[in-house]
């Protein structure tokens, strides 16, 4: 599922025990590929279970258990959040949006299914993740977790961010500074379902004060550093190694970090990001051992 090159021997270990339980989840609350109408399963699950790195469900269950919880608590919530970031993904890769045939190496949705089987496949999984959400036993907990998630994803998270992408290219304000506009694509468009992700994995714990504050800080600092990697990517890496096409955001004029920063800059952004989300974990003490690698992990991938 995910690349072992330059990874910690701890994080590897977690990546390994922590994929097969993570692919269960996911399976645990969408219908089977056999279920009527059998084409809009078969969709639906051809892009979630295409592989990935299950980033932001990691992050639910390892937020959950550094606040001391217990991780089964959050296994509706891992399975929410992956089935929002999947069907971002499908909606995302759309003509009428970014229009890329590949997907983690893979023929995107649209390609293998249709465009109208793409669009019903995202709002099925955009759908599937409420469903899920209502596992949650604690009735508190659920309605926390529903406001912030619903949040994230939205026109004031990452659809609002997905707008600004689609748009930068002729609609950015002649006011507006370049560098505050791509903050705001980023900080919307990536970081607040993964600082999402975070909190509600910590909220599934009952973390509150000052353990809840270091965990929505850490989110929302690998959020905005994975970003910046991606734009990285885009620029540098190949179609080989990303399992998608790259150079596209220069082609279409859209705004990223290297073209506002340059490279070196958006680098040194990131790193400092990433520092900055581990130094938030340092309340957390040796339990945050994963979280601190995962960071790092963030910033050293090349896909």
């Amino acid at each position: 599922m995910v690349s072992d090159s330059g990874m910690r021997p701890s994080l590897k270990r977690f990546f390994e025990e922590k994929s097969l339980l993570i692919e269960k989840i996911l399976d645990e609350h969408l219908p089977r590929e056999e279920r009527f109408p059998q084409k809009i399963h078969k969709a639906m699950r051809y892009s979630l279970f295409s592989g990935g790195k299950r980033l932001r469900p990691l992050l639910v269950l390892e937020c959950c258990r550094v606040c001391g919880g217990d991780e089964e608590a959050a296994f509706p919530a891992a399975a929410a959040v992956e089935y929002i970031h999947t069907y971002s993904l499908i909606h995302d890769d759309l003509p009428c949006m970014d229009d890329d045939d590949l997907r983690r190496g893979r023929p995107t949705v649209h390609k293998v299914f249709g465009e109208a089987m793409a669009v019903l496949a995202g709002d099925g999984l955009l759908t599937a993740a409420f469903g899920a959400l209502t596992s949650i036993k604690d009735s508190a907990v659920l309605k926390r977790v529903l406001s912030e998630l619903a949040k994230a994803a939205g026109s004031l998270g990452m659809v609002g961010g997905q707008t600004l992408d689609i748009t930068s290219e002729q609609e950015i304000p002649p006011e507006t500074p370049l560098e505050e506009y791509v903050f705001s694509i980023h900080l919307l468009k990536t970081a607040s379902l993964i600082k999402a992700s975070c909190r509600i994995g910590a909220m599934c714990a009952y973390a509150k004060g000052a353990e809840l504050s270091a965990i929505t800080a850490y989110g929302r600092n690998i959020g905005l550093a994975f970003q910046i990697c991606d734009d990285i990517l885009d620029e540098t890496g190949s179609k080989e190694e990303t399992g998608k096409k790259t150079h596209k955001d220069r082609e279409k004029g859209k705004i990223t970090y290297p073209l506002v920063f340059g490279l070196e800059r958006s680098r040194s952004e990131a790193a400092r990001l990433i520092e900055e989300a581990k130094e938030s974990l340092r309340i957390f003490g040796e339990k945050a051992e994963i979280l601190s690698s995962l960071a790092d992990f963030i910033i050293s991938r090349t896909y």
